[in-house]
């Protein structure tokens, strides 16, 4: 039986791992950018080099990483770190796009153009989350006992909200995120957006 357990620095390559595998909309995206390190990069693990203590992953009784949340309680400090110190080491391995046309290009482009102030729903609720699972760990209540550990933690902290966006592609994950009290948050077109508030 699969466990859930913090975030250590020997999972890095399981985030990138996992991470890829579920990035087309919940569906493996391996080769659809010329680097596959490129997802994990930008969606798992500035996560854990920023807030491990914000991060959990389900380990597989023979021992791997198969899904993992990361999170921040602080979307425009971590966006500014993103911004600042993050993603300038990476630089010379994606230039960045002068006119971006291919999805890999357009990805580029959001990873440049990540910044404080830029997510409308921050303000309200500053904590957003990723949560990829591989599909073997589907039907085990695993999604919901990851989601529920950072909801825990984020309340003991005193944080009053968590907003997150996704594929809206993804209508597995829009029905899951709703059983789990979300609600849709205003997104800009071609994306969508769900958002929880915490009891201070």
């Amino acid at each position: 039986m699969s466990s859930i357990r913090p975030y250590r620095p020997s999972d890095r390559a399981s985030l990138f791992d996992v991470c890829v595998r579920t990035a087309d909309a919940g569906e493996d995206a391996t080769g659809v950018f010329s680097d596959d390190e490129l997802w994990g990069l930008l969606f798992a693990v500035p996560y854990v080099e920023r807030n491990p203590s914000l991060a959990w992953v389900v380990e597989s009784d023979d021992g791997r990483v198969i899904g993992y949340i990361v999170a921040t309680d602080d979307t425009d400090a971590f966006e500014q770190w993103f911004r600042d110190e993050w993603w300038p080491r990476f630089a010379d391995r994606f230039p960045q796009p002068a006119e971006p046309q291919t999805r890999e290009e357009k990805m580029l482009a959001y990873a440049y153009g990540r910044r404080p102030g830029a997510e409308p729903n921050a303000a309200a609720y500053p904590a957003h989350l990723h949560i990829d699972l591989l599909p073997e760990t589907q039907g085990q209540g695993l999604g919901r006992r990851l989601i529920e550990t950072l909801f825990d933690e984020l309340s003991r902290r005193g944080v009053k909200g968590l907003h997150l966006g996704m594929d809206p592609a993804n209508t597995g994950a829009a029905a899951f995120y709703e059983r789990l009290g979300m609600t849709p948050l205003p997104t800009a077109p071609g994306g969508q957006s769900y958002g929880v508030t915490f009891a201070g």
